[in-house]
């Protein structure tokens, strides 16, 4: 629901007029008025697939499926020419089926959104005139939202207060670079990009601070708009591009085999409905009808997993992506070191303990109100040790740090004499750069090179032995009715150095040797200094092979680039740019790439990453962009993460050997069986009731144990290796049904209910067996198979003995078999269990390693 016609174009209008016409309050609205709108225009989300519309989405959905759409006009078939219990027959097993599948994803889809909600990103709203963080899809039009460097937008709105405000939303204008907004009035015809009094849902802050009135959310902002016209969604992952590409090719058997034998059946005069039957029964039997069911059980069962280890999933399809991560690239804070951040010493000029130093250093931390960071808190933390306190002082302004300038400054007034001073602290070399002289014991003296020297002497020591430094510098400033702005940091004071120390992680290089096994190469990309990050990666026992900075980035081609990457394993001083850059560069050279980042800098290569990677302590730019965000900023999680990625990948690859080998000899064996039988070998029903119990125990495939073999590479999608898998396994499967009809035809001659019972039990339980041979690398009797999976094949095996014997049997057409009969089905089984498993040794050493079993590493 949109907002009243009387706040439109609400950009050309005063602020205070659009607040009023949406009875809203510079201290914001109160709770029973939040909650009314919350009702009344509904959660502020894109879309309003919620509650029960999502669950018969969900559900109608499993018809959606061309596969059951087949089964559905085969049973209409049937109806009309009034053919009931076949039609019966079909209906129920499409039904059940889907049904069934409709469960278990409906439960697992349930599991996983509740995870998700634990890092759901919020809003700093203004409600009953105090500040308060609720869930972005509680935000309602009238809310007055408090904005800062890192914060996702959470509606559209206008710009009350600003104060250096920078925004960056080339998701909805392409502009590349952040904008500046400002309060104002822009013309009625204003468009979009150029309303900067305007700030829009799903936008970021790049840097700066403000209060924002929303005016419309949900699915009435643009981006809402946007996202409802052309149906948004994720990028196609590499692992869905493959099954995309999979099923492309069981299209083309299908058509080509099911054609081959409708022509066949036709031109020996078969019965016209039955062939149709058969031939659409046959052409569901090829396709892996569960995979759906099966992929999703598998990820949200790897995402409950992970979640008890401290990984929240975001986006499920990733969890496949995490498997094949072959290179991740991290921060060295929080990961190599504990992040725990201390303001270790406040020096003056010279290198001696200075109070003044870390007073400045206070008063410019503790009125700082945009980017929340460590180091602020570390040096409050570490002035109110001292005692001291900033209530001689006022805040007068405020420029906001950004990633261009590397500072932040506060301007203050003395309380006591009016005075007022400008006080910037950040990266030394940039807080240099607006320096024109030095605070020395004595007196005030110019920044002569000799200054400059003992400077950045004491700096690359400090920094050599693991200290972040930064810098402190002031200026006595006019007092001024107007705002400071960025141009006024010149001609400074530098006052000294701030030295931080964060303690290197005592395990980290116990899990960085694991990720190693793992086939996973680390790489460090910070924007810390080279002395600090190569005292650091050393200081935990990381080999540091070479260096690349930022600087040396800006002189490199993109091809140079190329090839250094994947060489280099430490990159330094760079910006949020170029560390989008080295991720790109690592993925063009064929690596899967994962980056873990939390803050405002991170969201580029976030974005570009294959896995992106944050914690729940990220700024909201950076949990948005993540696929995984982690509970604990640490690596061990991430090493369980990984091994639950490649069991996840191992399983659904499981399920897909499994069926579309048996079910492509299924289908080869039929097509023979039509050139000289005078009936045919299976009926329609009979298929389906062997695709039914054959995907019961397939379900088990997603909390199947998985051999350690799959776990120590990375893996990653070889449609050609499942292709050769399917047709080598598919003809050793037509190879023994030939067999059998062979068996069948001497030893209960053309008798049709008799060979298709004979035929019906081979045909299941070898596909049921065939699980254990095929869900693993090893033989088959050393590697021990999920519960569930055991214990649902052994009981379909018992069924199928008994189905010709019990009354549903006659149902589909199913008599008991004679004992000669049953002994060489039994037989015939027995001896396909063990050439398969013959057939799978030898496979694997001709067409991959046993560890890269389904995949290409």
């Amino acid at each position: 629901m949109n907002p009243p016609l009387s706040v439109a174009q609400y950009w050309s209008r005063p602020a205070d007029e659009v607040m009023q016409a949406l009875k809203s309050h510079t201290k914001g609205l109160d709770s029973s008025t939040a909650a009314t709108r919350l009702q009344q225009y509904g959660s502020n989300a894109t879309t309003a697939d919620h509650g029960s519309a999502k669950t018969l989405r969900l559900f109608l959905q499993r018809f959606s499926n061309p596969l059951v759409l087949i089964l559905i006009f085969a049973a209409l078939v049937a109806f009309v020419v009034h053919d009931w219990l076949n039609a019966l027959i079909v209906l129920a097993i499409v039904v059940i089926t889907t049904v069934l599948s409709f469960i278990v994803e409906f439960r697992s889809t349930k599991a996983v959104e509740k995870l998700q909600q634990q890092v759901a990103v919020r809003a700093t709203v203004v409600r009953d005139g105090q500040s308060l963080s609720i869930s972005v899809k509680d935000v309602v039009p009238g809310d007055i939202v408090l904005l800062s460097a890192g914060s996702l937008i959470p509606g559209d709105g206008l710009l009350i207060e600003a104060q250096d405000f920078h925004v960056t939303q080339a998701l909805l204008t392409g502009e590349t670079f952040p904008v500046e907004k400002k309060p104002g009035i822009v013309p009625e015809g204003a468009g979009l990009v150029e309303r900067n009094n305007c700030v829009f849902m799903g936008t970021s802050v790049r840097s700066g601070t403000a209060r924002a009135l929303v005016v419309q959310t949900g699915s009435a902002t643009h981006f809402g708009q946007i996202a409802g016209t052309l149906s948004l969604r994720a990028p196609e992952t590499e692992f869905e591009r493959g099954l995309r590409h999979f099923g492309m090719l069981l299209v083309r058997v299908m058509l080509v085999i099911v054609v081959v034998i409708l022509a066949i059946n036709i031109i020996l005069h078969h019965p016209t409905i039955e062939t149709v039957l058969f031939a659409m029964a046959l052409a569901v039997g090829l396709s892996p009808e569960m995979l759906p069911a099966i992929m999703t059980i598998t990820l949200s069962r790897g995402a409950k997993t992970m979640a008890t280890h401290g990984v929240i999933v975001k986006r499920l399809n990733a969890i496949e992506n995490l498997g094949s991560m072959d290179v991740f690239c991290t921060d060295k804070t929080g990961t190599l070191t504990k992040g725990v951040v201390e303001l270790d010493r406040t020096l003056d000029t010279t290198g001696q303990n200075n109070e003044t130093v870390l007073h400045l250093a206070y008063l410019n931390s503790s009125f700082e109100t945009g980017l929340s960071n460590p180091l602020d808190e570390a040096v409050i933390a570490a002035a109110q040790k001292k005692g001291l306190t900033a209530q001689d002082y006022e805040k007068l302004d405020e420029i906001p740090y950004d990633f261009t300038r590397k500072r932040l400054s506060i301007v203050v007034g003395r309380k006591a004499d009016k005075t007022c001073r400008m006080i910037t602290k950040g990266a030394l070399q940039n807080v240099l750069a607006v320096c024109d002289r030095v605070q020395t014991a004595q007196t005030i003296a110019p920044l002569n090179e000799g200054y400059s020297q003992t400077i950045q002497q004491h700096f690359a020591a400090w920094s050599a032995e693991g200290y972040r430094v930064l810098g402190v510098a002031h200026k006595d400033m006019p007092e001024q009715a107007g705002h400071y702005t960025r141009d006024d940091e010149q001609q400074m004071v530098f006052d000294g150095f701030l030295l931080f120390f964060d303690p290197p992680e005592e395990n980290v290089h116990n899990v960085l040797d694991a990720l190693q096994h793992l086939g996973v190469q680390t790489k460090i990309i910070t924007g810390d200094n080279r002395h600090v990050a190569r005292h650091v990666a050393e200081a935990v026992g990381f080999q540091v092979e070479r260096i690349i900075t930022g600087a040396d980035l800006d002189e490199m081609r993109d091809e140079a680039l190329w090839h250094l990457a994947p060489q280099v394993n430490l990159f330094a001083e760079v910006d949020p740019n170029q560390k989008e850059r080295i991720i790109s560069a690592l993925q063009k050279t064929g690596h899967v790439v994962g980056y873990l980042g939390d803050g405002i800098n991170d969201a580029p290569a976030l974005h570009a990453a294959d896995v992106g990677i944050s914690v729940d302590q990220a700024v909201d730019v950076a949990k948005e962009a993540a696929d995984f965000v982690l509970m604990e900023h640490d690596l061990e999680v991430l090493h369980k993460g990984i091994n639950e990625g490649r069991r996840t990948f191992a399983n659904t690859i499981k399920y897909i050997f499994i069926t579309t080998s048996a079910n492509f000899g299924n289908m080869i064996s039929m097509a023979i069986a039509s050139l000289f039988l005078p009936f045919l070998p299976l009926l329609a029903k009979q298929i389906l009731l062997n695709n039914f119990l054959s995907d019961i125990p397939a379900l088990g495939i997603a909390d199947d144990n998985v051999d350690r073999d799959w776990e120590v590479t990375p893996h990653r999608w070889d449609i050609k290796l499942i292709r050769n898998f399917m047709f080598t396994f598919g003809l050793v499967s037509v190879v023994f049904d030939l067999i059998t009809f062979a068996v069948l035809l001497t030893l209960a001659g053309e008798v049709a209910e008799v060979f298709r019972t004979g035929w019906f039990m081979e045909s299941l339980m070898t596909e049921l067996l065939v699980l254990l041979i095929i869900r693993t690398n090893q033989p088959f009797f050393k590697s021990r198979p999920g519960r569930f999976l055991m214990w649902s094949i052994a009981g379909m095996v018992v069924l199928t003995l008994l189905l010709p014997f019990l009354p549903i049997g006659a149902v589909f057409e199913l008599a008991p078999l004679p004992g000669p009969v049953l002994i060489a089905i039994i037989a015939i089984t027995g001896c396909y269990v063990l050439v398969s498993e013959m057939t799978k040794h030898i496979f694997f050493r001709r067409f991959s390693r046993p560890q890269q079993t389904g995949v290409s590493s």
